[in-house]
């Protein structure tokens, strides 16, 4: 198998391992077996470890040499750092992006907002969530702040669905409510508002969290 190959084989593996992780599959601290990922893949361990170094560099999964591979586990005080810094830098991202999003992405992301305030599905949301809010950031390339931000989106992601099932328990509609008001900023090409909107966003979730450290155990 050439370079190119193992590196589409990775890439795949990356993709789907990606998407297992991000859905629940693979639980925090959880190991993955490298062999039993190159068997399902039927793929030689070369492209797993190409694979894993891409999920490492994402914030999924943690290496260690000679050792192995491990979802990616994180306690309360760096959750509630990570939360910290996803309320000051991703705001700033939504600023750069406002002046860049048009009215048919705009028409999209109410939409979107629409389908999450409808849903009764705690995985539909979750999955709806994400793209609204990455949807969001796309549109202003950028050399740090860009990755920066998915990578916390990344390592939080097991923590954010703990308090999605809390917020759903508890029928709190607040969220639904900012959603909508992003959109309209965003219409309005307020990026004052979107950012300040945003950070309230995430400080509500970040505080959240905090009333619940059995998520973290």
């Amino acid at each position: 198998m050439n370079t190119a190959t193992h590196g589409a084989t990775g890439a795949a593996i990356a993709a789907s391992l990606r998407d297992e992780i991000l859905a629940g599959t693979y639980a925090p601290g959880e190991r993955i077996r490298q062999d039993e990922l190159a068997d399902l893949h039927g793929a030689s361990r070369l492209p797993v470890r190409d694979a894993l170094r891409i999920l490492e560099a994402e914030g999924l999964v943690n290496l260690v040499a000679n050792t192995g591979a491990w979802v990616s586990k994180i306690s309360m005080a760096e959750c509630d750092e990570m939360y910290q810094m996803r309320e000051r830098l991703e705001p700033l991202l939504l600023r750069l992006n406002v002046p860049r999003i048009s009215a048919d992405e705009a028409d999209g992301l109410d939409l979107l907002a629409d389908s999450m305030e409808n849903s009764t599905d705690v995985e539909r949301f979750l999955r709806l969530d994400r793209e609204f809010h990455l949807s969001c950031l796309q549109a202003v390339k950028t050399s740090v702040l860009g990755a920066t931000v998915l990578n916390l989106w990344n390592r939080t992601q097991h923590y954010r669905r703990a308090a999605t099932r809390l917020f759903y328990i508890e029928n709190d509609r607040s969220v639904h409510f900012d959603h909508h008001l992003i959109v309209n900023a965003i219409r309005l090409g307020d990026a004052d508002e979107a950012e300040q909107v945003l950070s309230r966003h995430i400080r509500r979730s970040r505080l959240e969290l905090s009333r619940h450290p059995e998520v973290f155990a």
